[in-house]
């Protein structure tokens, strides 16, 4: 019998998390309370340090030393209705429904600064969250042989300096520190690996399991009532990249800017931890349950890699009211083809996830309204691709397209600082998961529960920002 699954279903995603601002998939709400205002729509603005982020040649824009710290609030509503979910064999999985299995509301924050050098340079500092997930459906839900439960955050440090070569041209360049830490949990399907050695292919191997419990001085008749088991997971790393950007003033209106931003190396590295102490009442029976699992404590590694970004975008005044923006931004996604699990120190082969994302465009317009001397109005709309192929979705990840809408507002409080608000509305389109994992505990060669997760999610997301910004 093999209770080899790790609970490291949503690792897999990981390196496929874009850092574009604008990313689907993980993507955690937003790195400026003022982009989200127009649907990040305005990397050519640069009218505040979170060009960092879009722009690091935005920063040739800013004058004397400048600090913005905000935060948005993540508020995700999502249902599940199950279609049904089975075990390996074929059986229905059981379990209860999926509910409340998003958090009420999650806080990114973001700090940028800035400071001008002299006429052709200016630096800065970005901290910021970049992703992060939080589900947790519980440990008797009908897709648990998938994933009961995630939680993922990562933040960025991202110091940079522009270079201001003319009236017309400017450069930018930015080194991007990225730590990532998860956790992780699955159940691991016992009941279906009974009834799997309970059928006339699998009698012998029943038999013996029973024979050696028995041997111990346990019950063999509780394999009848058997309970899942579960792993559990923590990793985490640091990853180094870079960004870009070049920023051309057409004239006093009209700026268009490039941006770039690499992909990162994880090497993300942990520990492994299975529990098989409730899975009967007897502990002899759970201790020969373990064993024969040939699952033990462990090390886990996975080797991945984030994808790059291309951002073009455009802002243009039409006159001393009203001004428009766009963006255009591209995802390398398909870094993240089928990725290997692997657990040093053990005989275990790797996991193999399925994943294949997809390379995705994400297209963002917003404006402006100079309302008053005191307050600007914002709003925006972004059409986002989800990297999640519709034959491999997953309840580690049940993303699909977006639709963003969003409205802000600068408020000048007086000539030193100002505040921003920004509200986003996020529709997803409906996901159908039909999910099934291709190795099975029976099979020694493979890791896997080979459970099939069917349904499907619907959900949506609101965002509410709110940032101070202050000029020395």
């Amino acid at each position: 019998m093999q209770h080899k699954y790790l609970s490291l279903i949503v690792a897999a995603a990981l390196g496929a998390m874009s850092q574009g601002a604008g990313a689907s998939g993980y993507r955690f709400g937003s790195q400026s309370v003022s982009a989200q205002g127009t649907a990040d729509a305005n990397g050519a603005e640069a009218n505040d340090p979170s060009t960092i982020f879009y722009n690091p040649a935005g920063l040739s824009r800013l004058d004397g030393m400048r600090v913005g710290a905000g935060a948005t609030v993540v508020a995700p509503h999502s249902t599940f209705d199950d279609a049904g979910s089975t075990h390996f064999t074929g059986q229905p999985a059981g379990g209860s429904a999926a509910s409340g299995y998003v958090p009420d509301n999650a806080v990114a924050p973001s700090l940028y600064a800035s400071r001008k050098i002299d006429d052709r340079w200016t630096v800065g500092l970005g901290v910021f969250v970049p992703y992060g997930a939080k589900l947790n459906y519980g440990n008797t839900w009908t897709g648990r042989y998938a994933l009961t439960d995630v939680k993922l955050e990562a933040y960025t440090l991202n110091p940079s300096a522009s270079f201001k070569l003319n009236e017309r041209h400017a450069f930018g360049i930015g080194l991007d520190a990225e730590h990532m830490n998860a956790s992780l949990g699955q159940a691991v399907d016992v009941p279906g690996t009974i009834a799997a050695l309970s059928s006339a292919a699998g009698a012998a191997q029943g038999a013996a399991l029973a024979r050696r419990i028995a041997a111990l001085g346990g019950n063999p008749a509780l394999l009848r009532t058997v309970g899942d088991g579960h792993g559990s997971n923590d990793v985490k790393d640091w990853g180094w990249g870079y960004n870009l950007g070049y920023m051309f003033t057409l004239d006093q209106d009209t700026r268009l800017g490039l941006g770039y931003r690499s992909s990162i190396l994880h090497k993300l590295r942990g520990s492994t931890v299975w529990d098989f102490s409730t899975v009967t009442s007897d502990p002899v029976v759970n201790n020969v349950l373990a064993a024969s699992s040939r699952r033990a404590n462990s090390a886990a590694l996975i080797a991945v890699r984030t994808p790059e970004t291309v951002s073009a975008n455009i802002f243009h005044q039409f006159d001393a009211r009203w001004a428009g923006m766009a963006d255009l931004t591209w995802t390398r996604n398909n870094r993240m083809d089928n990725l290997n699990i692997e657990f040093p120190g053990t005989g275990e082969g790797a996991e193999v996830i399925r994943q294949q994302w997809r390379n995705t465009v994400r297209v963002a317009l917003g404006g402006n309204y100079q309302y008053s001397e005191v307050l600007t109005l914002r709003a925006g709309f972004a059409y986002d691709q989800s990297p999640v192929k519709t034959t491999l979705a997953h309840p580690a990840l049940p993303d699909g397209d977006r639709r963003q809408y969003s409205i802000g507002a600068k408020w000048k409080l007086n000539a030193a600082s100002s505040i921003d608000l920004a509200y986003s509305y996020l529709d997803v389109k409906d996901v159908s998961v039909n999910y099934t994992n291709d190795c099975n505990p029976l099979n020694a060669t493979c890791t896997g529960n080979g459970e099939t997760t069917r349904g499907r999610f619907q959900t949506h997301v609101s965002l509410v920002g709110i940032a101070y910004n202050y000029k020395f």
